[in-house]
């Protein structure tokens, strides 16, 4: 398939405003249901939205909301080597992570009927209707990595994120507040492409797996989030978006041909490793991803 400079530029915009609104109900219900529930309302309880949709990162007819709902009263922590609980002031926490997740799930249900909503593994998908989209609700602990340092008036340094325990595996972690002010930082070092050109790959890749092309359906939008911010700022300095997208394949292509050579990628957020056994994707599928992207675009 040959793309044109037009529909390229039309790929780069984010959804419509009604599809905007409708992510905006989604997040806003998902707000009202905690607080309507006996027991959670009077929990330290924030939600937010994550993801995509917070990242403004979506595209058109594919927007769905990821929404955490963080309990702060108890948090999950990594202590550096040798360090625990006591050297740092902290107590246990009186909230056991299934317990809250099933809280969560029953007001959902309350809320939303229970038609209206599907427990998953690791998320609490509250269905679409007219008015909102697909939500996907996560309950989380707040998580601190603490780096051993010390801030000004010698309180502990940590670096504060979310992680759960999904229904099996492994717990999981995420730095969202990092992804948001990292990703804006970079949008507006680029002149507002750097976020096009995320929109631009990702409907390239839902236009590959229309046709039924493995390698679209196996890469998640975090990951080209993350491919695309591993790419040389200099990509974006291309006033053609066809220009601009096959020289951002080109240069995440070369500069991933080897482990080594892409061994310093990270995520959006600038703490995770990229390529990483822990990760659900390897740098292999990567870049058959953006071999096959090249191709797509003639």
């Amino acid at each position: 398939m040959s793309v044109t400079e037009e529909q390229l530029r039309a790929w780069s915009t984010g959804p419509s405003q009604t599809e905007k609104d409708r992510c905006t109900n989604a997040e806003n219900m998902v707000r009202k249901a905690i607080a309507a529930d006996s027991q959670l309302q009077y929990l330290d309880i924030t939600v937010f939205a994550q993801g995509s949709y917070r990242a403004n990162t979506n595209v058109r007819q594919n927007s769905d909301v990821d929404i955490c709902v963080r309990y702060n009263g108890t948090f999950f922590v990594h202590y550096p080597e040798g360090k625990s609980r006591s050297d740092f002031g902290n107590i246990p926490g009186t909230m056991n992570f299934a317990e809250y997740k099933n809280m969560v799930y029953k007001a959902m249900c309350d809320y939303f009927g229970a038609d209206g909503v599907t427990r998953g593994n690791k998320a609490l998908d509250v269905h679409a209707n007219s008015y909102r989209v697909d939500a996907d609700v996560v309950p989380t602990f707040e998580y601190r990595w603490y780096t051993g340092r010390f801030n000004s008036g010698q309180t502990p340094h940590y670096y504060s994120g979310v992680a759960f325990d999904p229904d099996k595996g492994a717990r999981i972690k995420n730095w969202p507040d990092q992804t948001i002010a990292n990703g804006v930082q970079r949008n507006n070092e680029t002149g507002r492409r750097y976020k096009r050109a995320i929109r631009i790959l990702k409907r390239i890749r839902d236009k590959m797996s229309d046709d039924g092309i493995l390698s679209a359906e196996s890469t998640s939008s975090f990951l080209i989030e993350c491919l695309v911010w591993n790419s040389d700022p200099k990509v974006f300095e291309h006033d053609s978006y066809y220009e601009m997208t096959r020289v951002l394949i080109v240069d995440l292509w070369d500069h991933s041909n080897t482990d080594e050579a892409c061994s310093k990628w990270k995520e959006v957020n600038d703490l995770k490793w990229l390529f990483h056994s822990s990760q659900p994707w390897e740098r292999d599928g990567a870049r058959e991803f953006l071999k096959q992207a090249w191709n797509y675009i003639g």
